[in-house]
């Protein structure tokens, strides 16, 4: 295994894939590249604790043709979210608080918060306290601030949440209204954000700092961090939008970022990252907790980590046929998926366009980077790459 593989590699027929089935992947994701559609990507499965596929496809910089390499660092964006996650339920399990805990035990801005009113017009109080389980199945009331009409948005636009410290964004969020009711509705928004800083306030060190000593080295994800050393910034790919015309352009200004090689510590969408560094924690989940002898998570806790703890009526961003866990989007139906997969299989995206996904069932993960802040339709064809080239017997 070299650092850049992240698992030792295996001969797909080794743990019940096809070669020639995996070869179908190529000319689809080349396709992608070469119509100019995506700057680049890296695709990368594993099955049963082995690499089974890994390839690399276009150039993390355009303008100069560099080609991807398999260390490439990536913006994963909101695939900080499961780490961060992760992070909140490592202290869970030390007894720190229950998921029922009032955010506002550990985050007094959290306490006495206002609800808009349906029409938006006025706001009330609470009819609940927000709770840490609230923040991890974004059921909180917390929202990323849109284009659609509504006083919060205008609220989340002026706020300068991320002009301080995490402190500071908690206090910031702590003076908005919520859009809903914690615990009426699903809403994707800045709920992991304040887990962050939840992780800082409970531990009381800095969440960079939490994250690297608890999770990231034991993991040996030595490339993940939220910021890119100036020794690495070769390595580190551009971001791109798509164009008006079908192409692609870089964006200068990326979200979040706080300077060229950095980024704002977000717990929801902060972090940098290796498709490598990212197998290997999947690969600690998927394991119920641990990897190479370190032990981050029990395997109970994994597994509620993993079970749908919202109303089957809400779809996380339109996700039909999945519920949502604590931290991952959890599969509830796969016929509702339209894709192929299994029941329980949890997964997250970030906004460059990146991806992953955990299937216990099949013991598989699958990986996808790129850097293209944009639509996305080249994950549901990798995934259905993936799966057709399944070819052992199920004993489920």
């Amino acid at each position: 295994m070299t650092m850049y593989e992240g698992l030792p590699r295996a001969v797909p027929e080794d743990v019940g894939m096809s070669t020639s089935r995996l070869g179908r992947i190529t000319p689809v994701m080349q396709r992608w590249v070469d119509d100019g559609k995506i700057p680049c990507a890296l695709t990368m499965i594993a099955r049963e604790g082995r690499l089974v596929h890994f390839e690399k496809f276009g150039t993390q910089d355009v303008a100069t043709a560099k080609p991807i390499e398999f260390d490439t660092i990536f913006r994963i964006y909101s695939m900080t979210k499961p780490i961060t996650s992760v992070a909140v339920m490592m202290l869970y399990e030390e007894g720190h608080f229950q998921l029922g805990t009032p955010v506002s035990e550990f985050i007094p801005a959290f306490k006495d918060m206002q609800v808009y009113t349906e029409d938006g017009n006025t706001t009330v109080d609470t009819e609940r306290e927000m709770t840490i389980k609230h923040l991890l199945t974004h059921t909180s009331g917390l929202i990323y601030g849109g284009d659609w009409e509504h006083p919060i948005n205008e609220r989340y636009r002026a706020a300068d949440f991320y002009g301080g410290d995490l402190a500071h964004m908690a206090q910031e969020l702590g003076n908005i209204p919520l859009l809903h009711h914690p615990g009426d509705a699903w809403n994707y928004g800045m709920s992991t954000d304040v887990l962050g800083y939840l992780v800082e306030v409970v531990s009381g060190v800095p969440f960079e700092e939490f994250l690297k000593t608890r999770i990231l080295n034991p993991l040996g994800m030595h490339d993940t961090a939220f910021s890119v050393p100036a020794e690495k910034a070769d390595r580190y790919a551009t971001l791109y939008e798509p164009t008006e015309d079908g192409g692609i352009q870089v964006l200068e200004n990326a979200p979040v970022a706080s300077g060229p090689l950095s980024f704002f510590h977000s717990g929801g969408a902060g972090l940098l990252s290796t498709a490598a560094d990212y197998l290997r924690f999947c690969q600690m989940l998927l394991n119920d907790g641990e990897l190479d002898g370190a032990r981050l998570l029990g395997r109970k806790t994994v597994e509620l980590i993993r079970m749908n703890h919202i109303s089957d009526d809400w779809q996380p961003l339109e996700r039909t046929g999945c519920g949502f866990g604590l931290g991952f989007a959890v599969v509830t139906n796969v016929a509702d998926t339209n894709s192929l997969g299994s029941e329980g299989t949890y997964s997250w995206g970030g906004l460059a366009s990146t991806t992953f996904w955990i299937d216990p069932v099949e013991d598989l993960i699958g990986i996808l980077m790129t850097q293209l802040i944009g639509d996305s339709p080249f994950h549901a064809q990798f995934r259905v790459l993936t799966y057709q080239a399944l070819i052992d017997w199920s004993f489920e």
